[in-house]
């Protein structure tokens, strides 16, 4: 699986399980279907379940005007995601999880999704990088 389609996979099984409550490998099996599982997608969902108050912490300062409470539900766990990425999937550019997370925001956020997350993202790579 490429990582791109893996992120999108890992996306749409972290909106199951936040928004629904789902069980995380339940969510991972609806995602797939009948293909096999992906590790870098499976790192991506139990990482960025596992460290959601961590990297909510880490995303909470950069979100000017808004809380966390007050994301749409999408724009939240693409920040998650991506934030776990930055933090943790050290043999990936960050540049390019940036790339990517704006990519899921315009295929899967509203109008404003992409202008966002890449704000917020470019605060959380600068703050990281140092």
């Amino acid at each position: 699986m490429k990582r791109r389609t893996a992120r999108e996979k890992a996306l749409q099984t972290l909106f199951q399980v936040y928004v629904s409550n789902t069980d995380p490998s339940e969510a991972i099996e609806h995602v797939l279907e009948e293909q096999r599982p992906d590790l870098f997608m499976t790192n991506l969902v139990k990482g960025t379940i596992e460290h959601e108050k961590e990297l909510d912490e880490l995303i909470t300062p950069h979100l000017i005007k808004w809380t966390m409470d007050r994301l749409a539900n999408i724009d939240k766990t693409i920040l998650r995601m991506a934030v776990y990425e930055l933090k943790y999937e050290q043999d990936i550019p960050m540049n390019v999880t940036l790339d990517e997370a704006v990519e899921l925001a315009k295929a899967f956020g509203d109008d404003n999704s992409s202008k966002f997350i890449n704000g917020v993202l470019s605060k959380i790579k600068k703050e990281l990088d140092n």
